[in-house]
């Protein structure tokens, strides 16, 4: 066939990529000839026309004729599709609803088509980056503290089978007439060939307790109180001891600290070690009678028991088991920066979850009077009301020159437990006027606060020209 023969006008009409009855499709031509690896000369014999007319065709200067498709066909076995411009008009159809109201100017179809013909890598490129931009996200995945805590919670932070264990060792502990520590020193030794060291600080400056498997020694810090240090030494032995109901524990509750990676597995053990340990050193039935005859003093606890006031505290907050159970506690272990490092609860308390970071509740007054057992009675955004007591704690001793870390603890209960409580003795709590408090400025929904720091997040605020409230601006009511 000659060049003349070829320039035949063929009706195209309704066929995609056609204009006007004509379909003009040089770029997809020039393509399809880059990717069969052909120059002009050799594709315009092979179709029996010229070079200067394959040209032509290629500049869109000439519609590409039926005669001409069929000859592409047979000549190089191309589907005609890819050249009629079928995805093109897809793709443009595709970019127009990608890109409404994203442009100054509307977009024509005519434009859009005239783009994906000529750049189609280029259009599919975009094509991906909307879809992904609209399509939804996957959550992310909980922290592993978060998932931890959540669990916790749920459990109301009570594990009778690692309470039950752990009292029946501490009460065939007691048979040897030894104290508490050296009862364990001894068992590590004769059960486990351990031998207990005290090293100096200058010798373990970074690490509180060490276990050399090689040796068979278990490296403690002198400054480490002597609690601590029993505890510590518990928490060594629930690792030798208590390790498969740890593990149990934690298999039961993969399904639901799995999202949050191996590292809440990680967390919840060492929890849950934790946990052994508290109730070595206090088992249930001894400790619940010992709180109630002495109306939950903790300094008297901390006395008969040889433990801390963040351990006692902590072990209130476990008092949950069936037919015995003690006052559902809250605590939560705070810095002065206002990071809350430790939030267990017995009970789904405000703040038990999340929050707790209003200015105005006695946990933050702790660290202006250290040292000092402080209470408050106070009633949450809902209507709660809560009994508080806050008091400082230093985790260990430190060396002369090094920081000395601070926390708070805030032990909290509903206020219908606080009648049992010797910090309430003698106090009509019905004649108290509760202090209110929110979950932290940014969340807290209360109207006139003068110590709001910011407003909640996404309230309208109005500002008053002709004076000023409480704070600088005042929150629309609902």
């Amino acid at each position: 066939m000659t060049a003349g023969a070829g320039q035949a006008v063929n009706d195209f009409t309704g066929l995609p990529g056609a204009r006007s009855g004509k379909l003009f499709a040089g770029g997809r031509l020039r393509r399809l000839r880059l990717r069969l690896g052909l120059s002009q000369a050799r594709m315009a014999e092979s179709l029996g026309l010229s070079a200067s007319y394959l040209n032509l065709l290629e500049r869109n200067q000439r519609p590409l004729t039926a005669a001409v498709l069929l000859r592409l066909a047979q000549a190089h076995d191309v589907d005609l599709k890819e050249l009629t411009g079928a995805s093109a008009d897809r793709q443009a159809d595709d970019l127009l609803s990608a890109l409404a109201g994203r442009t100054a100017q509307p977009i024509s179809r005519a434009e859009a088509r005239e783009f994906a013909d000529s750049h189609p890598q280029i259009a599919a490129a975009l094509l991906s980056l909307a879809a992904e931009r609209e399509a939804p996200r996957p959550a992310p995945p909980a922290a592993p503290l978060a998932a931890v805590r959540t669990h916790l919670l749920a459990r109301q932070n009570h594990f009778a089978e690692l309470d039950a264990h752990a009292e029946a060792l501490a009460d065939e502990l007691r048979l040897s007439g030894l104290p508490l520590e050296a009862a364990i020193r001894e068992r590590l030794r004769v059960r486990h060939g351990l031998v207990v060291r005290v090293l100096p600080v200058d010798v373990m400056p970074d690490r509180l307790r060490r276990l050399d498997v090689h040796a068979r020694q278990l490296f403690i810090s002198e400054a480490l109180d002597q609690a601590s240090r029993t505890f510590q030494l518990a928490v060594q032995l629930a690792e030798l001891e208590a390790r498969p109901l740890v593990e149990a524990e934690i298999a039961a509750a993969r399904p639901l600290i799995a999202p949050a990676g191996p590292v809440a597995a990680e967390l919840l053990h060492l929890n849950l070690a934790n946990y052994w340990a508290g109730a070595l050193m206090m088992p249930y039935a001894r400790f619940l009678a010992a709180a109630e005859s002495l109306a939950w003093d903790l300094e008297l606890l901390q006395a008969r028991f040889s433990a801390g006031f963040e351990q006692v505290a902590h072990r209130l907050t476990t008092l949950q088991r069936p037919g015995a159970r003690g006052i559902p506690f809250m605590m939560i272990r705070a810095d002065r920066a206002g990071q809350i490092s430790k939030r267990l609860s017995a009970a789904p308390l405000p703040f038990a979850a999340e929050g707790g970071q209003c200015p105005l509740w006695i946990l933050w007054e702790a660290f202006a009077q250290p040292g000092r057992i402080l209470t408050q009675v106070a009633e949450t955004e809902d209507g709660t009301r809560i009994f508080t007591i806050a008091r400082t704690v230093r985790p260990q001793v430190t060396p002369w020159g090094a920081e000395r870390p601070t926390f708070a603890i805030a032990l909290a209960c509903a206020l219908d437990h606080a009648a049992r409580l010797v910090y309430a003795a003698g106090a009509d709590l019905s004649q108290v006027r509760p202090v209110p408090l929110g979950p932290g400025c940014t969340r807290c929904r209360r109207h006139p606060c003068r110590q709001r720091a910011a407003p909640p997040e996404g309230a309208a605020i109005r500002l008053d020209s002709l004076g000023r409230g409480l704070t600088p601006y005042e929150l629309e009511r609902d």
